[in-house]
């Protein structure tokens, strides 16, 4: 594999180059007779044949956007070899109709039907083989690595299944523990007793520090081997890794099979930096947008009215707001209209509602009794979801304290953070609470291995069946009093 900046030159060029020719070939005339007599649909195409300016100008143009839309494919991630074809195919296929879109206007530098169908049809051919070329496996010798972390049990195994180059380590900000000093070398015991000579790993500086020292190294893979880091920590590592298109490895025994594909015989496997396909976000996050923007236009009358009887009923602000934890480690601040009493948690703490468990909560007001059983609270959460902390489907999003008190409890919970929280999952709709966290993990981790844009509308249907049926119960029991 071609790695750092040379195979960004290489990618990029490539695609310049071979998109430029693919327009120049499919221009000429003697191509497009020859398709023409052998593909008897080009018939129903007008053969135009572009000259001067405006094919240079046309060539440019494809170029900028074949560019765009292959920009993802710039960063050095390992990829299978299938996996990659078809990821270039999938963003040609893209600028194929964005291009189409430019002709479907009469400017100058539209490429003709039949030149856009040809030239699109050899990139399609052409670009997969390119990427493939330049992403052959690397000399394990070649390998510039660095480790990320302060674990030394994990960086001796580390160590001993891997021949890359590494370069030294990158740390969090409590740097590694001398146990003891033999003569000019640094020796880390570890539970295995045969120690670590960290003068063969030099530190080269902290967390905070990786983005330049990515770039100093030219680092084409990071081998993770972090001790008690946090969630900020970890997945802040992943992202910066990703970001610069750095190849994240880890020792088998210590990174989440989430992050890996679990079918991998090798000891240091690939964690998976983008686990799930870019599609698939942009198709989610169109329909959170959708959705959340929607919703917000239809129940701004109902918003007023919760308005109105929270500051008719309580004293206190509309209005209450809390640190939730995001995605990849981070914390956003969620909102929700006011169902407690003002400063409900002054004397307990941080703690679960009694009637997430089904029971009587004084804290809960009378209006915020509806609110809760109606979900309508939850309303000024389509605001986050609007600008992106939240999507409408995904893992409920807890409170950090709570998270860390549930995480000492089950082990498995701190994967929920590898998705986007949501307004609603898996685990509402099966009526699956904090309450009871081990029932609660396994529906989020079936969403997370699960999730697409299809079972994100099947789980949106079921509760918005769900909040009518609670609506009607709500009215009935009114009636029945």
């Amino acid at each position: 594999m071609v790695s750092g900046v040379l195979y960004r030159l290489l990618s990029a060029g490539g695609v310049v180059v071979l998109t430029a020719l693919s327009v120049f070939v499919s221009n000429l005339t003697t191509v497009q007779n020859l398709t023409t007599s052998a593909i008897p649909i080009f018939n129903r195409l007008t053969s135009t044949v572009l000259s001067g300016p405006n094919l240079w100008l046309a060539a440019l143009v494809s170029t900028a956007v074949v560019l765009a839309s292959l920009a993802p494919m710039f960063k050095p991630r390992p990829r299978r070899l299938l996996d990659t074809a078809l990821l270039v195919q999938q963003r040609v296929v893209v600028a194929g109709f964005a291009l189409a879109a430019i002709g479907y206007f009469d400017y100058t530098y539209r490429l003709p039907r039949s030149t856009l169908i040809l030239s699109m049809g050899l990139l399609l051919l052409v670009l997969p083989l390119w990427f493939v070329a330049i992403r052959r496996a690397p000399n394990a010798a070649d390998e510039r690595a660095v480790i990320i972390g302060d674990d030394y049990s994990q960086i001796e195994d580390i160590l001993q299944e891997t021949d890359a180059n590494i370069l030294g380590y990158v740390s969090p900000p409590s740097p590694y523990d001398v146990d003891e000093q033999v003569g000019e070398a640094r020796v880390l015991s570890t539970d295995g007793g045969t120690g670590v000579d960290v003068e063969s790993v030099p530190h080269l500086g902290g967390l905070s520090r990786l983005d330049d020292l990515l770039v100093r190294y030219d680092v084409d893979t990071a081998y993770l081997a972090l001790r008690l880091s946090d969630r900020a920590e970890f997945f802040g590592a992943l992202k910066v890794c990703s970001d610069h298109g750095v190849r994240a490895k880890a020792h088998r025994n210590h990174v989440d099979s989430v992050l890996f594909d679990s079918d991998e015989n090798t000891t240091i496997v690939d964690v998976d930096l983008t686990p799930w396909d870019w599609q698939e976000y942009a198709v989610k996050r169109l329909f959170d947008v959708a959705f959340a923007g929607t919703a917000l236009f239809v129940l701004s009358p109902v918003i007023v009215l919760i308005s109105v009887a929270i500051k008719a009923t309580s004293p206190g602000p509309i209005f209450y707001s809390q640190k939730r934890t995001a995605e990849f480690g981070g914390d956003f601040e969620v909102y929700k209209f006011r169902s407690m009493i003002p400063d409900a948690e002054a004397e307990t703490g941080a703690k679960l509602s009694e009637e997430d468990a089904g029971g009587v909560d004084p804290r809960v007001t009378s209006v915020g009794r509806v609110l809760r059983k109606t979900h309508l609270d939850e309303i000024p959460q389509l605001w986050s979801i609007l600008v992106g902390d939240m999507s409408v489907v995904g893992p409920r999003p807890e409170r950090p304290e709570l998270d860390a008190d549930i995480q000492e409890e089950v082990s498995e919970w701190q994967k929920r953070w590898f998705v986007k929280p949501g307004l609603t999952g898996l685990a509402q709709i099966n009526d699956a609470s904090s309450t009871r966290p081990e029932e609660k993990i396994r529906y989020d981790l079936a969403y997370i291995r699960q999730q697409s844009f299809w079972f994100d509308v099947k789980i949106v249907i079921r509760q918005l069946w769900g909040v009518g049926v609670d609506v009607v119960e709500l009215v009935r029991d009114g009636s029945d009093d």
